[in-house]
């Protein structure tokens, strides 16, 4: 029997109960969070742009591009089944693909693409932020389509770091990649209004 799980409640859930509900949800610390409702297309749109700029240059160093929904599973024990920790990221590059199973992602990909929108902007930049910082995903975009740029954190010796903001008019350059570089323009064009 699918349920649904009330939202904030004091009760911590794992993967085993996440499994069960109906619709999209994300775990993080063991509370649920409801991924509706659907994307935007501005949102979508974007997703998908950065998705195929992605694609290429990581086939040819061995590693996947995943798109949302894909489960991504954070534990510090690597007991998946009971994790509290379960995310779908917009894109997530993985090059160590052992970590790909049929469930989806044990352990932290290795870059992370977030589109922020106004039902998952407060999550992405805090929430996930501190997870992926916790669980070591190397490098970690956040996009923000209403003002067209890009926020870059990288792995510091304490944590992340804001590497740089690129902008509209910029080319994006990864640091966990130094050969990756992305025209923004490419990416944000032909989209009007807001995530």
């Amino acid at each position: 029997m699918d349920v649904k799980p009330p939202e904030r409640q004091k009760e911590r859930y794992t993967y085993q109960d996440y499994v069960k509900w109906d619709g999209r949800w994300e775990l993080i610390n063991g509370v649920p969070y409801n991924m509706a409702p659907a994307p935007s297309f501005v949102y979508q749109s974007i997703v998908g742009e950065w998705y195929v700029a992605l694609r290429a240059f990581c086939r040819e160093k061995g590693c996947a591009v995943v798109m949302a929904p894909f489960d991504v599973r954070f534990d510090e024990q690597a007991d998946y089944e009971q994790t509290k920790h379960v995310v779908q990221p917009d894109i997530s590059v993985i090059c160590d693909q052992s970590k790909i199973g049929s469930r989806g992602c044990d352990g932290p990909p290795d870059l992370v693409v977030e589109v922020l929108s106004p039902s998952t902007a407060l999550k992405d930049r805090n929430e996930k932020y501190k997870l992926y910082e916790q669980f070591g995903v190397k490098e970690y975009w956040i996009v923000d389509p209403l003002h067209r740029t890009v926020e870059v954190y990288g792995r510091g010796e304490k944590g992340y770091e804001k590497r740089s903001v690129f902008g509209e008019g910029d080319v994006l350059v990864s640091f966990l990649f130094a050969d990756l570089t992305v025209s923004l323009a490419g990416i944000f064009q032909n989209i009007e209004g807001e995530g």
